[in-house]
């Protein structure tokens, strides 16, 4: 099971790994904390869009329907109001990221204990950026996993439930674009893509190497750009920052990378399965 603040960060973080897991036979859950109402429109070829301009909440949703689509996987939204970035200092009232933590993590500990996952994904404690709904989906995540294995919390909320390990997103990481600008440096030396690599080593190169699990996903790459393409308003088709090459990663760097946080059962490092460890005994 997988949390997210809104909906596109499913796509852009992990996309490729669910459609994977999916593709083993594993029941995957994605969770969208919120509507996303209050993002910006990302993609010039949205500009005039009917639904973009007068009901975003309504094409967020369309949007994550057909990502839902591409991916194979189930799909929940909890409901709570995008808080925006917090630009002038303060998050609006009844926005997710104003909501008590002990009230915006019982319908996550609902959804846990009904799906019984054995592994669950979210944000670290930054958000995996400072987004005021990144931040928070850490905090109700964490308030959560604890949670549903408690049965004097949220009694009414259904059966405890272990999950069995508890990982955060690494996708975004300097090992990974490394391992590109290094393959193209070397096979296409000219190649233009060879600057904004640079360009992302240089803002990367103080990130530290978290990532304990590396999730074999070259097979479905494709699905996770068909997932983050239906996200429209939020992505450009053509954007640097989230699309490359897949022939380029499949070489260089043919992963999705997790950070293992907390396990219930005993596993080697670095691990290539999220799974490894775990006996499905339920």
């Amino acid at each position: 099971m997988a949390v997210h603040a809104h909906p596109d960060d499913e796509s852009s973080k992990g996309a490729a790994t669910y459609a994977y897991y999916r593709s083993l036979g594993a029941d995957v859950m994605v969770l969208s904390c919120t509507g996303g109402e209050r993002g910006s429109i990302l993609n010039d070829a949205m500009a005039g869009h009917a639904m973009a301009e007068r009901d975003l909440a309504g094409l967020r949703r369309l949007e994550m329907q057909a990502a839902q689509h591409h991916l194979g996987v189930q799909h929940r939204w909890l409901g709570y109001e995008d808080s925006g970035m917090d630009d002038d200092g303060g998050v609006p009232a009844n926005s997710f990221a104003a909501t008590p933590l002990d009230v915006s993590a019982e319908p996550v500990v609902r959804v846990i204990r009904e799906f019984r996952p054995h592994v669950l994904i979210t944000y670290d404690e930054n958000g995996g950026y400072p987004h005021p709904d990144h931040v928070r989906c850490h905090d109700v995540s964490m308030e959560a996993y604890r949670a549903a294995a408690d049965p004097d919390r949220y009694p009414d909320a259904g059966a405890p439930w272990q999950i069995d390990k508890l990982y955060f997103d690494r996708i975004f990481n300097l090992e990974r674009v490394d391992a590109m600008f290094l393959e193209l440096s070397v096979t296409e030396p000219e190649s233009p893509l060879l600057e904004p690599l640079g360009e992302a080593r240089e803002w990367m190169k103080n990130y530290p190497k978290l990532a304990t699990t590396h999730v074999p996903v070259g097979d479905f790459l494709e699905a996770r750009d068909a997932a983050l393409r239906s996200h429209a308003s939020q992505v450009s088709p053509g954007s640097s920052f989230f699309f490359w090459p897949n022939d380029l990663i499949r070489q260089a760097w043919p992963y999705e990378d997790f950070q293992l946080v907390e396990s219930k059962v005993d596993t080697e490092m670095p691990e290539s399965d999220l799974f490894a460890g775990v006996r499905d005994d339920s």
